[in-house]
């Protein structure tokens, strides 16, 4: 049972009779007793005229995965399985975070027929959104009050990282087929795979004429090379206390995502074979095993539900991980946050050896509120802010320099430039030969 905001506009009118009353000498306590009395007989019969709420059967018709942030829709079938027609609300009961842009929707709903009900909703959080009941109102003829039922028809909603690193993705495929010889750029270098022949031009690499060839031509001819295929690409990313910083709208773990799927985006379209690890004290989602167009879809979805927790990332068993998923890695992406020498020994310390078959990159997002503090210098608040921010970034330059001493590459930027940094770095090595 409910009651509607008509009923204290009818308490209120009984101003009016109390008034009149106690004019003509009747008591005014009687009187107003008499008044809540009727509003009271008049609540039950509009409650027993009102339709059952029960009588109602919900059917649910809602996406299984949405994009952070982008509008999507909970469709709610009601069908009235009841004698009386149907006049009230209908509220799916989505969580907070799923940013329901209407609280309680109109519905109007004859006997025997049914009603299609729409919530928009707008994600505000990834993970699993849910709606645990369908609360259906049936208002009574006098509007004063009515039935209330819930009816528990479960809905839910995987929420995937928004991947707003998609619009490098166009450019930086252009230059991936330019790599793979679409185009006239033909790249040489340790790794390549040799492609065609094809005559010699000023300007061509002295290295790449075949002799036997020009004999047979009567011509110089030239090896045209592409770079190789079905190289191991292995993505680690840190979910332990450093991935939970706030940098900018959103959070370390937030950036390296972004960056893991542009990165996966390029490499599968590259022919290489992509594994994604998620690790802090233990793997929180793997993702191998997985080519072509089904790698993002997995990817977000491993993604969807691993949220930064407050510990402490094992780098031994991070990198003892790696190697389950493949012994040989040709290129080794860690996404973390080490950028105090006193909390990244551990990190330090386990980064496996340097070969030249595998290439190491660690990359970290950085706060460019830093580096402005740095700079700002006008007042006693400001040279110790600025003292305190050179100290920041001291640190994060000395543990970049022992990244190196371990062979590894760093890079280091803010979340927008970190994911379009690290796909070039990739193409880069494709363009050398070392991937």
């Amino acid at each position: 049972m409910f009651v509607t905001g008509r009923l204290s506009l009818a308490i209120a009118a009984g101003v009016i009779p109390v008034v009149l009353l106690s004019s003509a000498g009747v008591p005014a306590w009687w009187s107003m007793g008499a008044w809540l009395l009727l509003c009271l007989l008049l609540v039950g019969l509009d409650v027993l005229l009102a339709a059952d709420p029960r009588s109602v059967h919900i059917t649910r018709s809602t996406p299984s995965r949405v994009r952070l942030g982008e509008p999507t829709a909970a469709d709610v079938v009601v069908q009235n399985l009841g004698r009386r027609h149907l006049h009230g609300h209908v509220r799916d009961a989505w969580q907070p975070t799923a940013g329901a842009q209407t609280a309680r929707a109109v519905l109007d709903l004859p006997a025997g027929e049914r009603r299609r009900v729409q919530t928009g909703l707008i994600p505000r959080r990834r993970g699993e959104l849910e709606s645990a009941f369908v609360a259906v109102r049936a208002r009574g003829p006098l509007g004063l009050a009515g039935r209330q039922a819930e009816h528990a028809v479960r809905g839910s909603i995987r929420v995937l990282p928004p991947f707003t690193s998609r619009r490098h993705l166009p450019s930086r495929l252009a230059r991936l087929r330019e790599l793979d010889g679409n185009t006239s750029v033909q790249v040489r270098g340790q790794g390549t795979e040799f492609d065609s022949l094809r005559e010699y031009v000023r300007g061509d690499d002295v290295r790449s004429i075949d002799w036997r060839a020009t004999a047979r031509a009567g011509t110089t001819m030239l090896r045209t090379w592409r770079p190789e295929r079905d190289r191991h690409v292995v993505i680690v990313i840190d979910t332990g206390r450093t991935a939970a910083a706030r940098v900018g709208d959103g959070t370390r773990l937030d950036a390296a995502f972004e960056a893991a799927l542009l990165l996966g985006a390029l490499a599968t379209r590259a022919g290489d074979h992509v594994h994604l690890l998620l690790v802090d004290r233990v793997v929180r989602a793997r993702v191998t095993g997985v080519d072509g167009a089904g790698l993002l879809p997995a990817m977000s979805d491993a993604m969807a539900t691993v949220h930064a927790r407050l510990i402490d990332t094992d780098w031994g068993a991070a990198f003892a991980a790696v190697r389950t998923v493949t012994t040989r890695p040709s290129l080794l992406v860690v996404l973390t946050a080490q950028d105090a020498p006193e909390s990244a020994r551990s990190f330090l310390g386990a980064l496996p050896e340097s070969s030249r078959a595998m290439t190491m990159l660690v990359g970290s997002v950085t706060d460019l509120d830093i580096a402005a503090l740095a700079r700002n210098r006008d007042s006693r608040d400001e040279i110790y802010l600025a003292a305190a921010a050179e100290r920041t970034l001291r640190d994060a330059a000395d543990v970049a320099d022992a990244i190196r001493r371990a062979g590894g590459e760093p890079i280091a930027a803010d979340p927008e430039d970190l994911p379009p940094r690290i796909a070039d770095r990739y193409l880069d090595l494709k363009a050398a030969g070392r991937l």
